[in-house]
């Protein structure tokens, strides 16, 4: 084990951030500019640019989301 479990909560923020920017960077700079030259470079900055404000969204809104989330379940 690498972290103790009481840091599973900013792992798992890190893990979807890094996927979830990466791949959404990926597809838009993509559509945007085509496979051109520079587009490992484009694809980085936008990359570097969008993953500290999906890390900050995700760490402030997880609590938010998983409480509304619990809601919309329905128990048997």
């Amino acid at each position: 084990m690498l972290f103790p479990p009481r840091y599973a909560p900013l792992v798992v923020s890190v893990l979807m951030t890094t996927y979830m920017a990466g791949l959404m960077t990926l597809a838009i700079t993509l559509v945007n500019t085509g496979l051109e030259a520079g587009f490992l470079g484009r694809w980085i900055k936008a990359f570097l640019i969008s993953w500290p404000i999906a890390f900050s969204l995700i760490t402030v809104g997880r609590p938010l989301v998983l409480r509304l989330a619990d809601r919309l379940i329905r128990r048997s």
